[in-house]
């Protein structure tokens, strides 16, 4: 057998690997775009929700008696193979590229074009009996393909944030049931504040992470709108009057996602507003879960010259000079997740920025950037849950401590003792060094018994009325 074959486009015939399923314009794109490095494949949703666009396509325009019942059968058949994970090594063309997305949806096109000519009895590449373009790409072009696909992975793949995000929130809420007994002193502006427990530190982030997954759901809600029958630039042209409403139909069916039809295909084409919309919602998770990492690495800083009030689970050596250390890897790789993601925010800002006319063509930078995210921040969840967050543990002496001699310890004393014994003790404590819990003992003004109940953490944790 020959090692290529030969297949031509309007620029002329390209050598193409005899056993690809990809076919001459998946050829060009490859020697054309060596950008990135990672290629279609490492993005399996958007592979498999491009063969969903493809198998829709090919229903409607079946049902519309536009394509003949044995081609659709055999693109049907090609399709549900990708959607079940098979062919996907044969999407090779990197994930950023110039042409609005065309690399990506001729792949589609070559691929399933040439296993369904096997389906058929022919070779691949056999195109006079089942084509790329005037079979499997009928009444379709890339401008209504490529964004469509792009909505479908990107919901797919906030489901499994979506699940993330609750998970690590569990793990900070059932810390926070552990440490719910746990008294400790508040800090804001990292000074001492007042008094407070470990548990709601630790269920305050709970609820901060809880608050992001509702504001992903309400994200994901304005990418169900697609904009399949739009054609070239929402017009419609060479497609059925009645494609735009079946495809969509078809879709919903396929998938079983309650895909929408934009209502005005012309808008839809060009504006990727949506994306922005999305990408700040990431990064506001982002920054929320970068805030709390911060957070984890103050509380357990030390163990002998920081905070110290609680211990991160000890993962690896922490230096090649100093023995014994250990450092907060986890919490320190999250914060570097936030970083990129917050970059990839200004990246979809400014590829949106940059569309022009009926078409944004840097959809596949807008993309990339909100795949690298939303992957990065799942697999950032899951690995602060596992590789962190249940594996905390508090330091109560070391916390009761901390309270006894902070002079924020007055502040919760004031109602008892007064504004000006108050600021009395803390003038003292600042200038002798002395706990406050031991001075307000030697002057008499409570009793043991009496600064002990004060400081229940039953007692610090919500309003309490004072006689």
């Amino acid at each position: 057998m020959s090692e290529y074959r030969l297949e031509h486009d309007s620029l002329g015939e390209v050598q193409v690997p005899a056993d690809a399923y990809y076919g001459v314009q998946t050829q060009r794109a490859m020697e054309n775009f060596h950008i990135t490095g990672i290629t279609m494949s490492h993005y399996p949703r958007l592979i498999e929700a491009l063969a969903y666009v493809k198998h829709a396509a090919s229903e409607a325009n079946a049902s519309l008696g536009l394509l003949d019942e044995e081609k659709h059968r055999a693109i049907a058949r090609a399709c549900e193979e990708i959607i079940n994970g098979k062919l996907h090594d044969q999407f090779v063309v990197d994930i950023v590229q110039g042409g609005a997305g065309t690399s990506a949806n001729m792949a589609a096109n070559e691929i399933i074009c040439n296993r369904a000519l096997e389906f058929l009895g022919h070779e691949k590449g056999q195109y006079e009996y089942l084509h790329p373009l005037n079979d499997v790409n009928m009444s379709q072009s890339t401008n209504d393909v490529y964004p469509s696909a792009l909505n479908i992975a990107v919901i797919l793949e906030l489901r499994e944030l979506i699940d993330a995000m609750k998970y690590v929130q569990k793990a900070f809420a059932r810390k926070g049931d552990e440490f719910v007994d746990i008294l400790k002193m508040g800090r804001t502006q990292l000074q001492d504040a007042v008094p407070m427990t470990l548990g709601q530190e630790f269920h305050a982030w709970a609820v901060m992470i809880g608050e992001d997954v509702q504001r992903v759901d309400e994200a994901e809600d304005l990418v169900y709108e697609i904009n399949m029958g739009a054609t070239a630039i929402g017009t419609g042209l060479n497609a059925h009057p009645d494609y735009a409403r079946t495809v969509t139909e078809k879709l919903v069916e396929l998938t079983t996602l309650n895909l929408k039809q934009s209502p005005n295909l012309v808008e839809a084409t060009q504006d990727t507003g949506v994306y922005v919309q999305l990408s700040g919602v990431l990064k506001r998770v982002a920054v929320k879960l970068s805030k709390i990492c911060n957070d984890l690495r103050l509380l357990s800083s030390g163990p002998r010259c920081g905070l110290n009030e609680i211990n991160l689970p000890p993962m690896q050596p922490g230096s090649s000079i100093m023995p014994g250390k250990v450092n907060p890897v986890i919490p320190e790789v999250v914060n570097q997740v936030a970083f990129a993601v917050i970059g990839n925010d200004v990246t979809v800002a400014m590829a949106s920025e940059a569309g022009q006319l009926e078409l944004n063509v840097m959809e596949p930078v807008i993309a990339y950037s909100v795949f690298q995210s939303v992957n990065m921040l799942r697999r950032a969840c899951m690995t602060l849950a596992n590789k962190c967050v249940l594996g905390i543990t508090a330091n109560p002496e070391r916390c009761r401590e901390l309270v006894e001699n902070s002079i924020g310890l007055v502040t919760a004393l004031n109602p008892f003792i007064g504004y000006e014994k108050a600021a009395e003790i803390a003038k003292e404590a600042m200038k002798t060094g002395g706990s406050v819990y031991q001075i307000v003992l030697d002057k008499g003004y409570l009793s043991q018994e009496e600064l002990d109940d004060i400081l229940k953490p039953e007692n610090m944790v919500k309003p309490r009325y004072y006689k």
